[in-house]
């Protein structure tokens, strides 16, 4: 009896969400980013597409979130506070933002862009100050090699993410919110990229001074690279905002070098995280199956293009101007490629136990 309620739809679902990952609300950065990205390329059926898709993702993952909480609480404040997992809730953070900035972009729906903007600054908040604490007072801590990934930088891309959407809400306000929301993007902007410094020094020593083993070397090292790239898009985005707020024109050289070094960074990263993938999955031979992690990789790839894309129209750098069409279309074979993967999971999720074996 027992053992048929578990093996139920329900009982399945139950034991399903108790293992979801913090992580998982990645899918929905990655979807939006790579519709954001369609959107400003001229692709707008696939654009529009992605952000109805993006909707009703973002929804069912609130849903599946909310389940985990009332269920399952210890796990879900248990992963809060592990070094390795808490980090992937910032993508609650950038996943809100992320549709928010389609909201108004695609759109056009300055409330509903408003709306999870204060929602994802309330979510900002109360994750920084909950993890980044605990991990300062908890007594059993691991070392460095086993304690940072490149999850930890979805800390920085929820502040990006925040400084981004600030800037698109107060390209639409008046005096004074404009000027109070410009800062607001401003010190967000800045502030991330200060947090990504502490913690790129950390993820490098660890790199280079700690064995690293294929099975550690898990997607969302990407992140190094899709951090990056939203502090290009976040600052583009306040380059174009200086023109009617004088305190960014007094900041403009200022805020275009760093724009231009972050996308410089972002590009170094590319060709050394394709050296490790190729070492992963050819010469270690890792074998490559879907995990929720894998939209920790699409994502940057997404935000790239977008970075890229809307620092040409706030630089006029003309001559870059094929970059971000190949990132959206390698992006869109990466999104492709991880969505069939969810799908297939989905399906032998919900077909259940007894067909494991006759599919083998």
């Amino acid at each position: 009896m027992e053992s048929a309620k578990r093996n139920s739809l329900p009982g399945r679902l139950l034991a399903d969400v108790a293992e979801l990952s913090p992580a998982y609300f990645g899918m929905v950065m990655a979807t939006g980013i790579i519709s954001l990205a369609a959107h400003w390329l001229g692709v707008l059926g696939i654009g529009h597409s992605l952000f109805v898709l993006n909707l009703l993702l973002y929804c069912g993952l609130w849903c599946l979130t909310a389940l985990r909480l009332i269920f399952h609480p210890r796990r879900f404040f248990g992963d809060m506070v592990d070094h390795l997992r808490g980090p992937g809730f910032f993508t609650l953070v950038a996943g809100t933002c992320v549709l928010g900035s389609e909201c108004i972009v695609l759109w056009e729906d300055l409330r509903a862009a408003m709306f999870l903007w204060l929602l994802a600054i309330a979510m900002w908040i109360a994750l920084t100050y909950t993890i980044f604490a605990a991990f300062t007072i908890k007594k059993d801590k691991p070392s460095l090699d086993q304690g940072i990934s490149g999850s930890w930088l979805l800390a920085v891309v929820a502040t990006q993410s925040i400084a981004a959407l600030s800037a698109l809400i107060a390209s639409h306000l008046v005096p004074p919110h404009k000027i109070a929301i410009n800062f607001l993007a401003l010190s967000m902007w800045l502030w991330g990229g200060m947090l990504y410094i502490w913690m790129i020094s950390l993820i490098f020593y660890r790199y280079t001074f700690y064995p690293l083993l294929p099975s550690q070397l898990s997607p969302p090292y990407w992140i190094n690279m899709g951090a990056m790239a939203i502090s290009t898009l976040a600052g583009s985005l306040l380059i174009i905002n200086s023109a009617e707020a004088p305190f960014l024109k007094s900041l403009l050289p200022f805020i275009k070098g760093f724009t231009i070094f972050y996308w410089a960074t972002a590009t170094w990263w590319i060709p050394m995280l394709l050296i490790l993938a190729l070492w992963r999955y050819v010469v270690r031979r890792f074998p490559l199956a879907y995990d929720p992690l894998y939209w920790g990789a699409v994502f940057p790839i997404g935000m790239y293009a977008a970075g890229t894309q809307t620092m040409l129209h706030a630089t006029h750098l003309d001559f870059l101007r094929y970059v971000p069409r190949v990132f959206l279309y390698v992006g869109l074979v990466a999104w492709l490629s991880a969505f069939v993967g969810f799908a297939c999971d989905l399906v032998r999720r919900l077909r259940g136990p007894q067909h494991v074996g006759r599919d083998g």
